[in-house]
This record gives structure tokens, C-alpha cells and sequence, in this order.
């Protein structure tokens, strides 16, 4: 270990993708119930092209090291960690930090990676895996002869759910650019184009007794359609928006006025239901539950994917070194998938 290197991108400031800095230090030695994870596997999701911008709530002060969420063997283990783990293929989701060569991660908070699966493969469904599988599951709790609506289902997050919802037995909708129609069919899925006009009233053909869930990472006045297509009983799950500022660099009107609409929402009487999904909402006030709830959900994505319920989307494989190109290629929204880095 003391003849490796760390290498990690620094995001200094607002800048463009071509500002990242590339540093180069000590490889770091485990605290006490942490691991070091030798990074194989990382990626650009929507946090950290909002985090780009300082638009990305509770981002940390720049500089800092971001990366959402990584793939790594075990390296090396502090006091209290069980041997076991070393040399382990895990997954940790860690909000920042995971865009280097090595990451020190609290033991508690890695998943194994199920032997025969790739760590790009893996990569996929790190974040956009545990945020599909919890607002399907635990928000939306999904079942068989339903009908969904997924926003963006060509996306990271929105690829993985319309396959999860299709193996719980659901009827998908999702909307996308004409360009990803023929891949949405060919999983199951009906597609509905955002950008010929009133994508309300063409769901509405296809559900006319309205829509059982909606995923909307959206937000903004499009959300009111997606409360609408609710039929009774029916769940809105919010979720991406809430965790992004506007313009001015603040978060708090937009936010404020969505929980306003949420609370009144929830509060007539039209057995309609409506809630933001955050996958780090309540982990300071519950932190064990929170890390046993994400090591068993994470556990069941990876489970899915065995069983092939769900097909990784790599959009492409781009070494750490060219960060600013694959920062560019995930933000250029002419991609599927996700935008992977490896070492």
C-alpha cells in the first residue's frame, strides 16, 4: 500500500467541467470501523452535475471531492472491522468523496457485490438502484396489475425503475425523447414523447382511470399534471428537485412552496397520496436503521439483477483522468445509462 497513490478529483469552485483539478497524495489509513475501498468503479449522476453548479443541497464548501457513490475491493480494515472483509468487492453509497483512487468508507455502510457481477455493472445501481427500489417499494409499494408513470424512464434512475416495476408486474408508462422509444418497448414499456405537447392528455389516452404512482424528478408546474393523473389511491412520488436550489442559489422558496402544495395535497379528502423520496432524508435521526434499511435494499437490487430483472445501463467507461469528458457526455442528455469512471 505505501508504494500506491492516491489520485482524487477536486471540484474548486462553480466551473466547468474542464476546471476539475486532478491531485495526487498519500493513500489514507483506516480509522478505527472504517475500510479502505481501492475505488474500481465510480460515476457522474445528476448530484454531482448540480454540485457543479452549487446547486446541490447540503453539498459540503468547495473544494471538495465529489462522487455520490463507488465500487472497490477492501483494501485494508480498521480496529473493529472483521478481517473478513478484506479483499471484498463491496458498494457504498457516501454522497461525496468517491471520485478517487481510494476511499476510506465506515464498514457499516458497504454492501457486498454478489460474485459474477462486474463493478461497472454494479456501479449502475448503486444510487439509482436504492432510489428506484425504495420509492417503488417503500413509498409507491407498487403491485401487480397496477399502472405507473415513470418521468425521464429513460434515465439513470428512471431506467432502473420501469425494470423494477415491470418485474413487480406493473404497467409502465414513461416518458422520454422519441430517440429511446424503440429501447423503452423493447422492455415493456409504453412510451409517451415529452416534447410533442401535452404529455397530460396522452397519458390520460393510455390511463383514462388515472395512474396507480408517478415518479416525477421534474418538479416545477408539470408536478400539478402529475397530481392529477392520480387515480384514488394513487401515490405522487417527488424526488430529485427537492434536493437542487434554483438559479438565485437558493433552496428554500421552491422547496417550501412543493411541501406547501404536498401538505394540502395529503390534506383533502381524495384518498390520493403525495411525498418527496431523498435517500439520505432521515438518516441523522436514525442512523442504524437507515444503514440496515439501505444494506437490505441495496441488496435486493443487486438480487434483481442476478435474477435478470434488471439490465445495467452503461452509457460509458471513462478513466477517472478524463472526468471533464465524462462529466460533459452525462450532462449533453443525449445519453442512456450512466456515465461510468474507473482508476
Amino acid at each position: 500500500m505505501n508504494a500506491e497513490q492516491l489520485t482524487e478529483v477536486v471540484l474548486p469552485g462553480k466551473v466547468e467541467p474542464e476546471e476539475l483539478r486532478i491531485r495526487h497524495g498519500a493513500v489514507p489509513a483506516p480509522g478505527p470501523g472504517q475500510v479502505l475501498l481501492r475505488m474500481e468503479a465510480t460515476g457522474v449522476s445528476f448530484a454531482e452535475q448540480q454540485m457543479r453548479r452549487g446547486r446541490y443541497f447540503d453539498q459540503p464548501p468547495f473544494p471538495f471531492v465529489p462522487g455520490y457513490d463507488l465500487v472497490g475491493t477492501v483494501e485494508a480494515t480498521g480496529d473493529g472491522v472483521g478481517r473478513g472483509l478484506a479483499g471484498t468487492r463491496v458498494a457504498a453509497l457516501v454522497k461525496v468523496g468517491g471520485w478517487a483512487s481510494h476511499v476510506l468508507v465506515d464498514a457499516a455502510d458497504v454492501v457486498p457485490v454478489p460474485a459474477g457481477v462486474g463493478a461497472a455493472e454494479a456501479e449502475t445501481l448503486v444510487v439509482n438502484g436504492i432510489t428506484a427500489w425504495q420509492m417503488l417499494h417503500r413509498k409507491a409499494r407498487v403491485r401487480a396489475g397496477q399502472t405507473v408513470l415513470v418521468h425521464g424512464a429513460n434515465g439513470g434512475v428512471g431506467s432502473v425503475l420501469v425494470q423494477l416495476a415491470r418485474a413487480a408486474g406493473a404497467r409502465v408508462i414513461g416518458t422520454a425523447s422519441a430517440r429511446h422509444h424503440d429501447a423503452l418497448r423493447a422492455r415493456g414499456v409504453t412510451p409517451v414523447d415529452y416534447r410533442s405537447g401535452n404529455v397530460a392528455a396522452q397519458v390520460r389516452v393510455l390511463a383514462p382511470g388515472g395512474l396507480d404512482a408517478v415518479f416525477d424528478h421534474v418538479g416545477g408546474p408539470g408536478i400539478i399534471d402529475s397530481w392529477r393523473l392520480l387515480a384514488p389511491g394513487g401515490t405522487l412520488v417527488a424526488y430529485g428537485t427537492a434536493a437542487t436550489r434554483d438559479d438565485t442559489g437558493s433552496q428554500q422558496l421552491p422547496v417550501l412552496k412543493l411541501l406547501g402544495r404536498v401538505w394540502l395535497w395529503n390534506a383533502l379528502p381524495n384518498r390520493r397520496r403525495a411525498c418527496f423520496y431523498n435517500v439520505w432524508a432521515w438518516r441523522a435521526l436514525a442512523k442504524d436503521r437507515f444503514r440496515a434499511r439501505l444494506r437490505a435494499d441495496l441488496t435486493e437490487v443487486f438480487a434483481a439483477l442476478r435474477r435478470g430483472d434488471i439490465t445495467p445501463q452503461i452509457a460509458a467507461e471513462l478513466p477517472l483522468a478524463r472526468v471533464a469528458e465524462a462529466m460533459r457526455l452525462a450532462e449533453s442528455g443525449t445519453v442512456a445509462g450512466k456515465v461510468v469512471l474507473t482508476p
